[in-house]
């Protein structure tokens, strides 16, 4: 339910503030404006939050004294600057409640897309928690607009949270992308902070940058290859790349003693890189030869090897679903991928 009784709310066609006071099923509340109580659909009221903080102020109209015709100076051009676009944004917009010590705390948050550019998109957006999808909508972002998405609970908000976005275009353009996607994981120490910041600098929300533009399409021109034939290298055309691709494996093993012999002196961050471009390597080979399946053998540790390959695996297109189970040869230290 995205209203809870106490909630303040805005009524869209008169722009008056006021409460919900009844639940009474899953389309109607029941709300309070200025002593009259009144039934009112979901759709015809909103939470008054976004609209306080992103409206401008009205500054009281100062009496100018009187100007006759004759003292009225000729009229100049003026160049009146349009818009300006910055991108589209995840804006998280804060719930307070008051604790037993009288201090302000986050409950919720309301999620919104903004978007800040002269250009409207389709959008299919995805909240998940701990690999789970607990939230998935699709709809479209016009220019200069913002989208209410849903609401999220601080708890959850902090603890293991990504919110996946893919945009395309709603008036299709031949010179830019068929679609993208953009991908953002919280971390909790990453939120507090956040949220310290908000409050010192009086913010009203939290927002986080998905997009800078709508990125154009790269165009595929053919390179110049005559100075590597001259060095004696073969260079081979599209078509016959996977003819000299080397052959993928259907089970690839990421301990670092099959990577490497040389390992004893490398610092944990080094092996963990070794590791994740020795996972590139066999994902690509995979997709490029059209593997059904692949396992990839991670171990289990602390996770963290685990993480990456997930956060990988969640950009990948290609890659239809995976699952890290326990299975009878590995334990619950592999993953499965299904192309």
């Amino acid at each position: 339910m995205k209203y809870e009784i106490g909630d303040r709310i805005l009524v869209l066609h008169s722009n008056e503030e006021g409460e919900v006071v009844e639940i009474i099923n899953e389309k109607m509340v029941m709300i309070e404006v200025r002593g009259v109580r009144f039934p009112a659909y979901m759709d015809q009221i909103d939470f008054p939050y976004f609209k306080r903080f992103s409206e401008k102020k009205i500054v009281p109209e100062v009496r100018k004294p009187k100007t006759y015709i004759d003292q009225v100076p000729s009229e100049k051009k003026q160049f009146i600057p349009q818009q300006a676009e910055d991108g589209v944004w995840l804006v998280l917009v804060p719930k307070f409640i008051t604790d037993e010590f009288d201090d302000e705390i986050v409950s919720s948050f309301q999620v919104r897309l903004v978007n800040k550019t002269a250009v409207g998109y389709k959008f299919v957006y995805q909240h998940e928690h701990r690999q789970d999808i607990a939230f998935e909508l699709q709809n479209e972002l016009l220019a200069y607009q913002d989208f209410y998405l849903h609401d999220i609970s601080f708890e959850i908000c902090s603890d293991q949270s990504s919110f996946v976005a893919e945009f395309s275009l709603i008036t299709p353009q031949k010179k830019k992308v068929s679609f993208f996607e953009t991908y953002l994981k919280l971390k909790s120490k990453q939120l507090f902070q956040r949220i310290e910041k908000m409050k010192e600098k009086n913010e009203p929300f939290i927002q986080f940058q998905l997009m800078t533009q709508y990125p154009d399409l790269e165009l595929d021109d053919k390179p110049d290859v005559s100075p590597l034939l001259q060095k004696g290298f073969k260079v081979y055309g599209l078509h016959q790349i996977k003819d000299h691709l080397p052959s993928p494996r259907s089970v690839v093993d990421l301990h670092i003693e099959k990577i490497t012999d040389s390992w004893s002196h490398l610092k944990s961050a080094e092996i963990l890189d070794l590791q994740l471009r020795e996972f590139d390597k066999w994902l690509e080979l995979a997709i490029l030869h059209k593997l059904p399946e692949m396992f990839v053998i991670h171990g289990v540790g602390k996770g963290t090897l685990r993480e990456e390959i997930h956060d990988k695996l969640k950009l990948k297109r290609e890659v239809k679903h995976f699952v890290n189970q326990y299975h009878p040869n590995y334990g619950y230290g592999a993953t499965q991928i299904v192309f």
